[in-house]
């Protein structure tokens, strides 16, 4: 995926075990953003940073959505635990994660591994990807895509 492009057709269960598919981001702004893991300490400061600055995300007219292979089980405890105040959504086949270029190689403490990609994903209200953030500051992303 690449700037300018239209989101890819998807399908993935929200927290509250909801099918929500590439047609519920039509007509918003959306941040969509690729993590890892719920309740690891990278993936908790980028949502943290993010509901801390959901105030100024919404005014910009921006909804978020999160995206990781967890459970929507293991979503809603991670938002409950943290008071999130958006949806999570859960791909366990990785297939929105492929198709959005979010899963791969990545290097940590040496080692190779295949994995979640930490990516963020600007989208407009026609559903065309006008901004990408790969290199995510997981404290502080939202002034990230704010700039």
């Amino acid at each position: 995926m690449k700037e300018g492009d239209r989101i890819p057709e998807f399908t993935a269960i929200d927290q509250n075990g909801r099918t929500f598919t590439a047609q519920d981001l039509i007509g918003r702004r959306t941040i969509l953003y690729f993590y890892p893991k719920d309740n690891t300490p990278g993936c908790t400061a980028e949502a943290c940073n993010l509901r801390d600055n959901i105030n100024g995300l919404s005014a910009a007219g921006y909804q978020v959505i999160g995206v990781s292979r967890d459970s929507d089980a293991s979503h809603r405890k991670f938002i409950e635990k943290y008071e999130l105040p958006f949806t999570l959504l859960s791909d366990k086949s990785t297939e929105m994660l492929q198709a959005f270029g979010a899963w791969g190689e990545k290097k940590m403490c040496g080692k190779v591994s295949i994995g979640t990609l930490r990516k963020t994903f600007i989208i407009n209200e026609e559903g065309i990807i006008e901004r990408i953030i790969g290199k995510v500051d997981t404290k502080n992303h939202a002034a990230q895509i704010l700039e």
